[in-house]
């Protein structure tokens, strides 16, 4: 048996889609066990370049059953407009299957969490509106709609029926919107129903049939530690759990079925949305970092706020998800840069502080403390092993490493495939 969970360990966007493409080749099973649409992964496979956003990104190769969750939110469409993409492109899909008891977003909770949002007006979160979080909070409620209950016409009927009567309600006397007709709705969704039908299956017995059979099974995550649900900054956050845990319980398996946590961080630190980010660059530096990363969003296309490392957030995720190995991403893109900068602490409250705040008032005023090491020129992306580095780029790495106590086992100097310096074995 061998099971590794893929993790980000900043705000999202550190490259988990090209981690997976590359772990996957050696994987038997590949599960995405939380979030939704609202999360977008970028993969490059010989050459070609693919944007997932629910079907997992061991999808790119044929012989790897790949399993949507129960801890993720399932908008049908958007699943089915995925499939026909990659069936589009000749990528094979017939290995997908879906946990029966993964949530359905409906029409509604997109609405909603569009209302919502507007709503806050300056308090705004970020959301990417496209339903998520209103379905966790039907999810929470128990009023939710399974996959098991959208392919049971009786079932979903009697469940959209009860649904809607509580959500029109809200549209027409909260936020004076017109009502949604539930016939359109059970049309719509009846027919993916039929589509999807034959995805549908047990997928905590199918886990745990492939560990106790010895294959290799590896859990890919979305969004990343810092908009965790718990241990993110709230409420800057996302609705489920991205760290370790969170594997365990959207994909149903026990902990002690977990042997390795990888945790993807990029050599420098982005977030999207609002919120504090202490070492945000609004200069000239930012942008250069934003262009050479092309750093936009692979689900809305919004440009990412870019700063320099932070090793206070990568100790954080060690900690909260017991992360083993570091993969860490876009090493190339420090390339030219002829002093590097990294955050060992924050100043607060005039003292310096080294582990993550809780309060977030306190993290909203927290300066970082930096440590500022040479840089280097040369152009990196055609390296394959990590003793042809810049020696610069070598104690970057390393430094990184001693900050927090934690292996650098895989490093991306491109987006491709080939571009992967291996350091350890992860299966």
């Amino acid at each position: 048996m061998a099971s590794v969970v893929l993790i980000g360990t900043q705000w999202g966007d550190e490259g988990k889609g090209k981690v997976t493409d590359f772990l996957a080749e050696k994987a038997d099973l590949v599960v995405r066990y939380q979030g939704g649409n609202n999360a977008g992964h970028t993969v490059v496979a010989k050459g070609e370049e693919f944007k997932l956003h629910l079907i997992p990104s061991g999808i790119l190769y044929e012989d790897k059953t790949c399993v949507i969750g129960n801890g993720v939110v399932v908008d049908p469409k958007v699943l089915l407009e995925e499939l026909a993409y990659l069936s589009e492109r000749k990528v094979k899909t017939g290995k997908l299957l879906i946990s029966s008891n993964a949530h359905v977003i409906m029409p509604y909770h997109r609405i909603l969490d569009a209302l919502e949002e507007d709503s806050r007006g300056e308090h705004k979160i970020g959301t990417t509106k496209r339903g998520i979080g209103p379905a966790y909070m039907d999810k929470t409620l128990r009023i939710g709609i399974r996959i098991m209950d959208l392919i049971d016409d009786e079932e979903f009927a009697g469940k959209l029926r009860r649904n809607l009567q509580d959500k029109n309600n809200l549209l027409i006397k909260v936020y004076g919107v017109e009502p949604l007709d539930y016939d359109t709705i059970y049309q719509e969704y009846s027919g993916y129903a039929q589509k999807i039908r034959s995805l549908v299956a047990d997928s905590s017995l199918i886990i745990d049939e492939s560990l106790k059979a010895g294959e290799k099974v590896l859990f890919e995550g979305a969004q990343g530690t810092l908009l965790d649900l718990d241990h993110g900054t709230y409420p800057y956050v996302t609705s489920s759990h991205p760290i370790a845990g969170g594997a365990c319980i959207g994909a149903g398996v026990g902990p002690t079925r977990i042997n390795r946590v990888v945790g993807v961080i990029k050599a420098y630190t982005t977030r999207v949305g609002e919120g504090p980010f202490p070492t945000e660059l609004a200069d000239e530096t930012g942008e250069l970092m934003r262009q050479n990363g092309h750093e936009f969003g692979t689900t809305t296309g919004r440009a990412r706020r870019c700063g320099w490392f932070d090793a206070v957030i990568a100790r954080y995720a060690v900690r909260v998800s017991g992360i083993s190995d570091f993969a860490l991403m876009k090493l190339d893109v420090l390339s030219g840069f002829e002093k590097i900068k990294i955050c060992v602490g924050y100043r607060v409250n005039n003292e310096v502080i080294y582990e993550f705040p809780q309060s977030q008032k306190i993290f909203k005023a927290c300066e970082p403390v930096y440590e500022v090491i040479e840089g280097w020129q040369e152009d990196i992306t055609g390296v394959t092993h990590f003793e042809d580095l810049p020696k610069a780029a070598q104690d970057y790495v390393r430094r990184i490493e001693q900050l927090t106590e934690t292996q650098v086992t895989l490093i991306a100097v491109g987006p491709g495939r080939e571009q992967t310096i291996v350091r350890g074995e992860i299966f």
